[in-house]
């Protein structure tokens, strides 16, 4: 008997613990979001602009680099107040000697010879950069023209410690990748409502500002600096805030295999930082605990509360509302595998989203335990 009430508690508990996850989270921010927002500056109403330092960490790009440097040098933005600085981390090909070629004194070049790692040339440019702001990048993606003003305009209001621009990426062509698709929209959602309701947890990577007075140095084999980062800023108190006029643009779809990868080092990054900061879920260190425990970890355990709920399920099979849920845990998978042969369905393509990213997170949590991921390259 008690056995019983036990697998009738962690089925319940592990169904909760999902619907809250992936839905009543969003669904609360939300409506706590409507119900108290807080006040957003205006990044027209701002005033004399801040100088700015746009920080790239590059390794082997020589591709790329040229038309990615001109496209941030060429940005509407005050040219005095603009300044790039190009941390080439130990690339072997012709980065640097592409780099050199644009001419323009705006850009600065740090060259380091040995591949230490994005956090540690994240730590090598902020050590010596000057401007008010810094606005974080890579070298795949591009910015619209008005992008760098947008994101500096909002430090007018001196609450403000970051900004997280807004990410485009190409469509994705498979099923899995639509799924993915739909993650990353509804992703982009719940920023903008904790944006809202205070601050979100964490920057789109691609495209994000800080204060630079609100900076503090990261460990050098952080995977997870575009949430590290704002994070440590809102720890100090300042709001971490997200605009969705400020963009950048990724040619490359979300596709599952090219994502593999980089999702892998992403989930490990979260339980590495769950793991080292483990005061930020203290109340009285960090007000935003219970958003980034929503957000951030309770997802990490996803996949934890999916074999949870399935095997409590199976052990209560016979009766009809048991059996009824077990079928539709079964559906599920069933919808997962056809999406991710290719059948093009609504519930496929969900479906088979969902799956592939709790299991990438079993995947990240692997990666970090065999500590695979020692350097913070995604």
């Amino acid at each position: 008997m008690l056995f019983h009430y036990g697998t009738v508690l962690t089925f319940w508990i592990s169904c909760g613990l999902l619907v809250y996850t992936f839905c009543g989270y969003g669904w609360l921010i939300s409506a706590l979001a409507r119900w108290r927002p807080q006040a957003l500056s205006s990044p027209d109403a701002a005033g004399s602009p801040p100088s700015v330092g746009v920080v790239l960490v590059a390794c082997n790009e020589e591709t790329p680099i040229v038309e990615r440097l001109r496209n941030l040098l060429t940005s509407r933005y005050p040219p005095e107040k603009l300044q790039v600085l190009l941390v080439s981390d130990g690339s072997t090909d012709a980065t640097v000697a592409q780099a050199r070629t644009i001419g323009d004194a705006r850009l600065e070049i740090i060259e380091c010879p040995d591949r230490a790692g994005k956090a540690a040339g994240l730590n090598l440019a902020l050590s010596g950069c000057t401007a008010e702001i810094v606005i974080f990048t890579d070298a795949r993606q591009r910015f619209d023209p008005e992008a760098i003003a947008r994101l500096a305009a909002h430090f007018a209001d001196p609450a403000i410690g970051a900004v997280s621009g807004e990410l485009e990426i190409a469509s994705a062509a498979s099923v899995t990748g639509s799924g993915v698709d739909a993650y990353w929209r509804y992703e982009r959602s719940l920023r903008a409502a904790e944006s809202r309701f205070d601050s979100c947890i964490g920057c789109t990577g691609a495209i994000y500002a800080l204060r630079r007075s609100l900076f503090v140095p990261i460990p050098e084999d952080t995977l997870l600096d575009d949430v590290v980062i704002p994070l440590q800023a809102a720890v100090q108190g300042a709001r971490v805030i997200h605009d969705s006029t400020a963009l950048a643009h990724d040619p490359r779809p979300l596709e599952p295999k090219a994502e593999l990868r980089r999702k892998q080092r992403t989930l490990a990054g979260g339980f590495q930082m769950a793991f080292r900061y483990p005061q930020w879920l203290a109340p009285g260190k960090n007000r935003l605990w219970w958003q980034l425990l929503s957000h951030k970890y309770l997802r990490l355990l996803g996949p934890f509360f999916l074999v949870a709920a399935f095997l409590s399920n199976f052990e209560l099979r016979g009766s009809f509302f048991y059996d009824l849920s077990l079928a539709a845990q079964v559906a599920l998978y069933i919808f997962a595998g056809l999406g991710m042969a290719g059948w093009r369905t609504r519930l496929g393509t969900l479906a088979s989203g969902f799956v592939f990213l709790n299991a990438m997170t079993v995947m990240g949590l692997i990666y970090y335990t065999t500590r695979n991921a020692q350097r913070g390259w995604r």
